[in-house]
């Protein structure tokens, strides 16, 4: 994992000066890395330069400027990087009435967990979900989940020869899917994955 550091990062200052071209930039990046799953879930497909981009904006927030606190960033978010065989995604459960929002919460537990890329011609892979804390109570979920899915050589492979992308949710309150994902989004997760996966010989 190309993982950022503190070298990678812009000083408060200079962030403030750069921060709406960077941002325009990020948003930009960004358009191509979004799936929704039905009309009340997205998947935010992460990378180093959206992470990259919530440090800067947590810094910035925060007005933290020691290395210590720099490090602390760092540490939290560096794990939300692809590793080159994988992707991470944000889930954002989303729903304007906020009454409305904590019933589906109650209902739609566990649905981190049924959410699900496919390779054609391969099996589904199941997030593995909230790896960094857990986001779940007896009562409800959370309307933020961290997924990671991980991709076996021989789908890479065949992703890299053309194969098509699919993406659902398959939980039993909430049945959504995209078959296949679009070809944008699917360039841009393909890029996630090292050079080297998937290859042989």
């Amino acid at each position: 994992m190309d993982r950022l550091t503190a070298e990678d990062l812009l000083s408060l200052e200079q962030y403030a000066r750069e921060r709406e071209t960077f941002r325009a930039r990020v948003l930009a990046h960004k358009r191509h890395r979004r799936l929704a799953l039905g009309p009340n879930m997205t998947w935010c497909f992460e990378d180093r330069l959206t992470i990259r981009y919530q440090i800067q904006e947590m810094l910035r927030v925060e007005r933290i400027f020691e290395p210590e606190g720099i490090r602390a960033e760092l540490e939290a978010y560096n794990p939300l990087i692809p590793d080159g065989g994988n992707w991470k995604a944000t889930l954002l459960i989303e729903f304007a009435d906020p009454a409305e929002r904590q019933r589906q919460l109650v209902r739609l537990k566990g649905v981190d967990s049924r959410c699900w890329v496919e390779v054609r011609g391969h099996a589904p892979v199941y997030a593995i979900a909230d790896e960094d804390m857990e986001r779940e109570n007896a009562d409800k979920t959370s309307a933020v989940h961290f997924l990671r899915f991980e991709l076996a050589p021989e789908m890479i492979a065949a992703l890299r020869a053309g194969a098509a992308l699919a993406a659902g949710v398959d939980h039993e309150h909430y049945r959504h899917w995209l078959d296949p994902v679009p070809e944008p989004v699917k360039a841009a997760l393909l890029a996630d994955l090292d050079e080297s996966a998937g290859k042989t010989g």
